[in-house]
């Protein structure tokens, strides 16, 4: 680890739980990213700045105005570029020690999962359920641990569905095929902030992930309600009838 490491990092390590042994774990981790929008900006943004080694980036999407409002990774100089570029931009002038690749395709299912194969963690920050499903269902084949998030109106959730654990539910688990299809931001609207502290969340799992430390949420749902600022958690056990993860 170099001098400037040391100095960039140093509130970091001297946590006894992370110390230089967990940094170094951070450093030489793989993290892939679905979704640039408002979960992802800012989940990126600590992941970088805390000094995870390669993130990968996928959205294919441009920056619009009108996620200005929400997606903090990207600025109004942005708009019409595409959202893999403005967050290359951001997150190296933040910490240009990482390695990023971007990926500004929809991937099909098949191609999921060759993304994801040699992944510490995959990150789930999208914004509607058909992607949620295919991701779940390539990290179960892959057995690469995935962190969901999700965000609508005031409310959100997020949860670690982790298949190297013989009892860990997956994502199928919690939702069935074409629930809730047309719950997203365009259609329902959501308030800012939180966006940043879900992404926040899914951020500090995914670095609990690598480095092997604390519990996660894996077997639990956390539920939050911005309106009456109330935090609930929920077991969420296997589904041994789930078609992607079940004892068929």
């Amino acid at each position: 680890m170099k001098d400037d490491d040391l100095i960039r990092y140093s509130r970091q390590i001297m946590l006894p739980e992370i110390d230089a042994g967990g940094q170094l774990k951070l450093a030489n981790a793989k993290v892939v990213i679905f979704g640039l929008g408002g979960l992802g900006s800012s989940a990126s943004i600590y992941l970088a700045a805390a000094g995870v080694g390669h993130l990968v980036l996928n959205d294919f999407d441009k920056v619009d105005l009108s996620n200005l409002q929400r997606q903090i990774l990207h600025s109004t100089d942005d708009i019409g570029k595409l959202k893999t570029e403005s967050a290359r931009d951001h997150l190296l002038s933040l910490n240009p020690e990482i390695t990023l690749s971007l990926i500004d395709t929809r991937l099909e299912a098949s191609e999921l999962e060759e993304v994801i194969t040699d992944a510490d963690v995959v990150l789930d920050a999208t914004d509607n359920f058909t992607s949620r499903f295919l991701i779940n269902q390539a990290c179960v084949s892959a057995r690469v641990p995935l962190v969901s998030g999700a965000a609508i109106r005031f409310e959100a959730q997020v949860s670690v569905f982790d298949p190297r654990d013989k009892t860990s539910p997956c994502y199928r688990c919690l939702y069935g095929e074409g629930e809730n299809t047309d719950e997203t931001c365009t259609a329902n609207g959501v308030i800012s902030p939180l966006l940043g502290i879900i992404g926040s969340i899914q951020a500090i799992e995914t670095m609990k992930l690598i480095m092997g430390i604390g519990q996660t949420l894996t077997g639990k749902l956390l539920l939050f309600d911005a309106m009456n600022m109330e935090w609930h958690q929920a077991n969420l056990p296997k589904d041994p009838r789930c078609p992607v993860c079940g004892d068929q």
